[in-house]
């Protein structure tokens, strides 16, 4: 009776054990959750690393999966899903986590085979054994080039190629091309598809071209400029044979002056074009070649472009430099140093300029300088 007495005090009680307790619960609770959720990523993991014995095709298929510009590590996932290679983008994903490489897969047409682990699909993705090698095609280049190159690349046939050209509706060209595709395939890499048709793959080349003209605003700021877009592309290919970067601006600027005052363009690059040439130093016999594009001889922009120009081209030509230069001449052809002039006297000096340094780098002498000019 005595161990009763203080527990039949009038004074309040001491706090519940169970308050206590619940917060227990509570924690030991979520503790559970998490170690539950570390379990399930850990083992998504672990599986992603492994063979998914879920398959329903016949592992080892060869399959092309094509991952474009601006695709998520999810969408390569469910095109790798899609394809076959593997099951679950989840666990795609969560071997992806465990190769911090994987955020580096980039465009590309890639080279797989279905039932692979998705371990295995992100490591075939990161060698480069196992993505096709694009289709590069350089600023200036011409049309047979560009044929040339692409038959080399793909398999088709130059036949095969030349045909898919003659229609330009078909390959995209636009309206205002009049079915010339010379000047339309964009310089830039391409990743082509094995089984890419002649049409499909200058398609692909017609398309970066109008996201380039797009992007430039080509049509309206042609007409700005008093010229179509088709003349002001055709300038631009001009831009890009005869001049370097840091001048395209001023080659321009000299295309349009002449053309202003109706003298001939006498572009040294439109006669190599006639000639199926790329000499530095053009002879006097050169020049007489009896040929629309010759441009010593008739006035007046070519016929068409001569060549792909890039989009720093393409923008000198909308944007051309301010000046009254009629003439320019590159003086030395190995540091590309060129000079613009409006005085036919001064253009002189640097043609003998240019003759001269070009007989010294074929002797394999340095160049000399010429007298000192004020070129504006």
């Amino acid at each position: 009776m005595s161990q009763l007495v203080p527990f039949l005090s009038s004074d309040p009680l001491p706090p519940s054990r169970n308050d206590r307790s619940i917060v227990r619960r509570l924690v030991a609770a979520l503790g559970i959750l998490v170690f539950v959720f570390a379990i399930v990523w850990i083992t998504q993991a672990i599986r992603g690393t492994l063979p998914d014995d879920s398959f329903t095709v016949a592992p080892g298929i060869q399959v092309v999966v094509v991952v474009e510009s601006g695709d998520s590590l999810t969408a390569v996932g469910e095109k790798l899903v899609e394809a076959d290679v593997v099951t679950s983008v989840s666990a795609f994903l969560a071997a992806g986590e465990l190769e911090e490489r994987a955020a580096s897969i980039g465009p590309g047409v890639y080279n797989l085979v279905t039932g692979l682990p998705p371990g295995e699909a992100i490591a075939r993705m990161l060698d480069p054994a196992f993505r096709a090698a694009p289709l590069v095609l350089p600023e200036g280049l011409r049309l047979t080039d560009t044929v040339r190159l692409t038959a080399e690349h793909t398999g088709l046939s130059e036949e095969q190629l030349v045909s898919a050209l003659q229609d330009g509706p078909a390959i995209g060209l636009p309206g205002w091309a009049l079915d010339r595709p010379e000047g339309f395939l964009f310089p830039a890499s391409y990743d082509l598809l094995p089984d890419a048709s002649a049409t499909d793959v200058w398609s692909l080349m017609v398309k970066r071209f109008d996201i380039a003209a797009d992007e430039a605003d080509l049509v309206t700021r042609a007409r700005q400029l008093g010229y179509t877009p088709y003349e002001v592309l055709t300038v631009a290919s001009l831009v890009q044979a005869e001049g370097a970067p840091g001048d395209f601006a001023k080659v321009a600027r000299v295309a349009y002056n002449r053309l202003e005052r109706g003298d001939r363009l006498q572009f040294d690059s439109t006669v190599n074009y006639a000639l199926g040439t790329s000499t530095l130093l053009v002879t006097e016999d050169m020049l007489n070649v009896d040929s629309p594009y010759n441009t010593y001889r008739v006035t007046g922009l070519p016929p068409t472009p001569i060549n792909s120009p890039g989009q720093e081209a393409i923008e000198a030509a909308l944007n051309p430099a301010d000046g009254d230069w009629l003439y320019f001449v590159t003086v030395d052809p190995r540091t590309l140093e060129t000079r613009f002039t409006a005085s036919y006297e001064e253009f002189l000096v640097f043609k003998a300029e240019f003759q001269r340094n070009y007989q010294l780098m074929m002797q394999g002498e340095p160049a000399q300088p010429g007298p000192a000019t004020e070129t504006p």
